[in-house]
């Protein structure tokens, strides 16, 4: 967290298309509630009315979006999410429950676009005022299996998740790099296990932190 970082829990899932971020994120919500905790859940992008915009554009519009419009436009939703939605609700002393977020970024446009990690990072940092999570939770899946759970739900493809396989390859390596150079921060779990299993290692750590 920055220096002046607010006095909530802030934890945020990450992972490639198909690990099961939302599955866990939702778990992860009730239980905390039933621990009489209010949380907050949201995502990124599309956490708030401009978010919803901006996730337009950058996942489903038809025409072209340059790697570094679709990097920008994921930083200008980035800095209005966590101005109006995250900081508020860490100062209120509540636990945020984000699907994506900074690192994010660095994985998909820093290595899956080939934009460069250091300067995606930066961009985001200074987005949101270098607003860190408490706890990052890494659902790692190789990018084949991920593929067949996303073909299994039947769905049409974003257009990340319409990505070829070297570009998923690249954001799985980047994600496990970060995870590897901020160890304190995330928690990195199977994602081929059990979703059970999974929200029981997540609610170990989460309680660790509250």
């Amino acid at each position: 967290m920055s220096e002046d970082a607010p006095t909530g829990l802030f934890v945020t899932f990450e992972g490639g298309d198909g690990t099961g971020k939302t599955t866990q994120a939702g778990l992860l919500d009730a239980w905390l509630r039933e621990q009489g905790r209010t949380v907050v859940r949201t995502r990124e992008p599309g956490g708030t009315e401009v978010g919803v915009l901006v996730r337009d554009i950058v996942l489903h519009h038809r025409g072209e979006v340059s790697a570094r419009a679709e990097a920008l436009l994921y930083a200008a939703d980035r800095a209005q999410h966590v101005d109006t939605v995250v900081r508020p609700a860490l100062e209120r002393g509540d636990v945020v429950i984000q699907d994506r977020y900074l690192d994010s970024s660095v994985a998909y446009q820093g290595a899956g676009r080939v934009l460069g990690a250091g300067e995606v990072r930066d961009l985001s940092l200074w987005a949101t005022a270098g607003l860190l999570p408490h706890l990052t939770v890494l659902l790692d899946l190789d990018p084949a299996a991920a593929r067949r759970r996303l073909d299994a739900a039947d769905k049409p493809f974003d257009r990340l998740e319409s990505e070829a396989s070297a570009f998923h390859e690249r954001v799985r390596t980047a994600f496990l790099a970060l995870a590897e150079a901020d160890p304190g921060r995330f928690l990195v779990l199977d994602a081929a296990q059990d979703a059970s299993v999974l929200a029981a290692d997540i609610r170990a750590r989460v309680e660790a932190l509250i």
